[in-house]
């Protein structure tokens, strides 16, 4: 049986983030030490990064706060509330973007019914509240109080895969099902200034938003639908299960992330993507660039860098994954779906359009799936204007003057 992505929506906060001014106010923080200092810059600026968004419109140099929490405009001090200060957050803001999302991919797709809806998946590694998203969700939109609710928590990046190949499964069991997978993150809840480089770049590179999907199988779906979903694969690394973590401490949640995850995705990305391919021998015994678009979780511009010169991918195949990290950050799980949402919205070509995605997270675990683009995704949200063909030579050769560098 077929299962399709019938549409295909993203959203983020209201409040962006320039990269350049967030680097000046973490770098200014008077508990660095000159190494730390340095890291900051370095990490900031070497990050790809343009503009992010958050949920905290105080961290921004011209949110104001009469009681602030995370950032005190009038002393330039970055500000550590504990744990629950930013759930607490995070289950307000969280909600708005989880209905924002799922509302936008419902309406991209007219033809289904909310009551239609048969199954909710929903994701998130930033937060936790019960009744959850999945309740919220359901409440907001006004699904049938019998959708069948799953919510895959503190997985991390790549949880969005387990959320489709989930999606698939219910579908391929039960024809009628049509399942709505949204994935919703506020990372930037838990940034702090630190001399820590993980947590040095945590702040330097995470970021707030959201994608929905809606995932069927029903008669008459093709007609419709975006994407096909073909395949999924799941492969741990032999190494790696301390370089990337994501730990619940008193002041936020942390991140675990060494510099030495890209050498390890390095060394078994080749093997990682094997068992996926080998679902299509003719497509395993061609050269990685016959796969016209790859959707790579930008976990962080040197993990670009190292797949796209271990597997000899163009520059033209990364920049779906290096623009979504210029314009929006590494936003865990839901980042790899504005990826493939930047594809779906390129002009179709000649030919079956293959997708090879893949994203990282804790383990390390290395997610992969193969799909087929079928048509292109106009309009939707969340899209900022595309660069022109001289930005686009200009980062793709900044990438490469940098890439010795953050390797």
């Amino acid at each position: 049986m077929t299962v399709y992505v019938r549409s295909l929506e993203t959203a983020v906060p209201t409040t962006k983030l320039i990269q350049s001014e967030a680097r000046d106010v973490f770098a200014a923080q008077p508990g660095l030490s000159r190494l730390g200092s340095r890291l900051v810059n370095t990490c900031f600026d070497g990050a790809a990064i343009e503009t992010r968004f958050t949920a905290v419109e105080e961290l921004t140099t011209t949110g104001r706060s009469e009681n602030p929490q995370f950032y005190d405009q009038e002393t330039g001090l970055l500000l550590n509330p504990s744990t629950k200060v930013r759930n607490d957050i995070f289950a307000r803001e969280a909600t708005k973007l989880f209905v924002e999302a799922s509302r936008a991919a419902l309406e991209a797709a007219p033809e289904i019914d909310l009551l239609d809806i048969t199954h909710l998946v929903t994701v998130s590694c930033t937060g936790f509240f019960n009744p959850g998203p999945d309740y919220k969700v359901v409440r907001e939109l006004g699904l049938s109080p019998a959708v069948q609710r799953y919510h895959l928590g503190f997985m991390g990046c790549y949880a969005a895969f387990p959320a489709l190949r989930a999606a698939k499964l219910f579908c391929e069991a039960d024809p009628n099902a049509v399942v709505l997978v949204v994935c919703a993150e506020l990372c930037s809840l838990h940034v702090r200034t630190s001399n820590n480089p993980d947590t040095i770049m945590g702040s330097a590179l995470f970021a707030d938003g959201a994608a929905a999907a809606v995932v069927t199988a029903r008669p008459g779906a093709e007609d419709t639908a975006l994407l096909k979903l073909d395949h999924f694969e799941t492969v741990l690394t032999p190494v790696g299960e301390d370089s990337m973590a994501w730990n619940i401490g008193d002041n936020g949640f942390e991140m675990v992330l060494g510099n030495y995850v890209p050498h390890i995705i390095d060394d078994h990305i080749v093997d990682a993507l094997q068992p996926l391919l080998a679902r299509e021998p003719e497509l395993a015994a061609l050269p990685y660039t016959a796969i016209p678009h790859w959707a790579i979780h930008p976990g962080g511009r040197s993990i670009l860098d190292k797949v796209q010169s271990r597997l000899g991918l163009s520059h033209t195949q990364l920049v779906p994954a290096r623009e979504t990290l210029r314009n929006f950050g590494n936003m865990s799980s839901a980042t790899v779906l504005f990826v493939l949402k930047h594809i779906l919205e390129q002009p179709l070509q000649e030919g079956d359009e293959r997708i090879c995605s893949m994203a990282f997270g804790p383990g390390l675990t290395v997610e992969t799936g193969l799909f087929t683009k079928l048509r292109q995704l106009t309009g939707g949200s969340a899209n900022p204007a595309r660069m022109d063909a001289a930005g686009e030579e200009a980062l793709l050769q900044d990438n490469r003057a940098t890439e010795a560098t953050l390797a």
